[in-house]
């Protein structure tokens, strides 16, 4: 009985992943817990370990393919079992019904179809086409690569022979297990095939539908008919801008648009046109399409402003004293707890001090409801060169000084490898986020839906303050909280940060608990 490879728990809010690298092939030999594959979702890399010892009899999931969680991956067979388990077909398109790949035209051809794109994702836009029609392909080249809200997913070919035909040309938008091309075993299949063709001068161009092809034949897209019935429209009322005349979610969207807006019968007004640009400035100016995952990822920063009432209250902190204890006992700090003392793990206490007093920034919004958290799990903002990630030390407000440095320390670690979880990224309540590494002297960071407060750190920068009516040169640091108006009032927020600044200018109040 050969043992099922899963892919394993992404986190809460994480439902597919990515084959990116198999580092095994059928036949070879494994061990309990050695590297079988690596998967990679829209923050983090997870590698999956083999759950037992013996042979990997076949692999289910090819790279750039998109499974779900505790999708089968591959098998794992005892040696004696490996030869039985090498001949079964192996799914190419990776079906999650597992069901090969459907026949066009007899036994000499294959269609190539939409993969799985994970549960929440419905569609597709294709991006590329790395072959035209007439050229061969062999077994697991790939074709083409499509782009979905999150990831972009490769499409290998299911059989060797001939790309006879592509029905989905650059650009479209395909539904999940729409087709998107066949395989042919003949030569000449290219000549034969119908639908879209290659032409001599590149791209591709739909050739004219059968003629007795009736309207009731043309399958509308799924999204689009769900669109239909939701807003009461028929199909009548729609132009399909699809193959065929096939009806859209954007074509749906474009008539209910022109049905409800305030001038139905006048045409949308176009998107305001770019401003002009001097012609020796244009032939040295590069226009890239945004990819999906950068609209989604514009989109997504949008909302979060548009959906929260975000505030920015602004104080500055003397950091004299701070920097006066930390250099008294850094040393000695270092020494017992093996890690060196900084300035995160002042600010963190100070942060847990200040959410005790005003609860709210530590709260959440839950439709109606206001969700409070009797616990601080902090959320560290950190730079790593995929971008920027925010792993969570999870029960922050009950870690001593060197407990919070060991965990950001390892944390940071982690997250510049590219080892992070998403685990150890989710169910943050408050987030620091520390702009003065870069040389930030201000800022107004964005908050972390759903959470209702992000502290802002900026550089130390010497400056004269007056002190008891003297002048002095003083470290200081502006620090900003941005909060969600909607649950956070002006005078909790600026309590928060007063309570922040009164326990870094006097440190000692974090061990009074004043």
């Amino acid at each position: 009985m050969p043992t099922e490879v899963r892919v394993p728990t992404l986190g809460e809010s994480v439902t597919e992943a990515t084959v990116a690298t198999w580092f095994k092939k059928p036949g070879d030999s494994v061990a309990v817990d050695e590297m079988l594959c690596e998967l990679e979702t829209d923050k983090v890399t997870v590698e999956v370990p083999s759950p037992a010892a013996g042979v990997l009899a076949d692999i289910v999931a090819q790279e750039g393919e998109t499974v779900g969680v505790d999708a089968l991956l591959a098998n794992i067979a005892e040696s004696g079992e490996a030869g039985a388990e090498e001949p079964q077909e192996r799914p190419s398109s990776a079906k999650s019904d597992d069901k090969p790949a459907a026949a066009s035209g007899g036994g000499d051809s294959v269609d190539v179809m939409v993969p799985t794109l994970g549960e929440s994702v419905t569609e597709a836009t294709v991006s590329t086409w790395f072959k035209k029609v007439g050229d061969p392909v062999a077994q697991d080249e790939m074709l083409c690569e499509l782009e979905t809200d999150k990831v972009s997913v490769e499409v290998p070919s299911p059989a060797t022979g001939v790309l006879a035909e592509i029905v989905a040309k650059e650009g479209d938008t395909v539904e999940a297990s729409a087709k998107l091309a066949v395989i042919s075993s003949e030569a000449g299949a290219g000549a034969a095939s119908g639908g879209d063709v290659e032409h001599p001068g590149g791209g591709s161009q739909y050739t004219t539908p059968p003629a007795g092809r009736a309207q009731e034949d043309i399958e509308d897209a799924p999204s689009a008919k769900k669109i239909m019935a939701e807003k009461g429209i028929s199909r009548d009322q729609v132009e399909g801008s699809g193959r065929d005349g096939r009806v859209m979610k954007e074509d749906v969207a474009k008539a209910v648009a022109a049905a409800t807006g305030p001038k139905a019968s006048a045409p949308a007004a176009p998107a305001a046109p770019r401003a002009p640009v001097a012609a020796e400035d244009a032939s040295r100016e590069e226009r890239v399409k945004m990819t999906r995952l950068r609209q989604t990822i514009a989109r997504r920063l949008k909302d979060a402003q548009n959906t929260a009432a975000i505030l920015t209250t602004y104080n500055e902190v003397d950091m004299t004293e701070v920097m006066a204890l930390r250099n008294e006992y850094k040393d000695l700090f270092l020494k017992k707890h093996d890690v060196k003392l900084g300035f995160m793990s002042f600010f963190t206490k100070a942060c847990c001090h200040a959410l005790r007093e005003v609860p709210e920034v530590n709260a959440e919004i839950d439709g109606t409801d206001i969700v409070y958290k009797n616990f601080v799990h902090m959320g560290i903002a950190a730079g790593t060169p995929q971008g920027l990630v925010v792993p969570v030390i999870r029960d922050a407000d009950q870690m001593s000084f060197a407990e919070i440095e060991k965990a950001i320390a390892e944390k940071g670690k982690r997250a510049r490898d590219g080892k992070l979880s998403m685990a150890e990224m989710q169910g943050g309540t408050f987030t620091i986020s520390n702009g003065g590494v870069y040389g930030s002297l201000m800022s107004s960071p964005i908050l972390n839906p759903p959470q209702s407060g992000i502290l802002g750190m900026h550089k130390i920068q010497d400056r004269p303050m007056v002190v008891n009516g003297e002048i002095k040169i003083r470290p200081m640091m502006y620090l900003a909280l941005s909060y969600d108006h909607r649950i956070v009032d002006g005078k909790g927020a600026v309590t928060f940060l007063v309570r922040v600044k009164e326990a870094l200018e006097d440190p000692r109040r974090l061990l009074m608990d004043l």
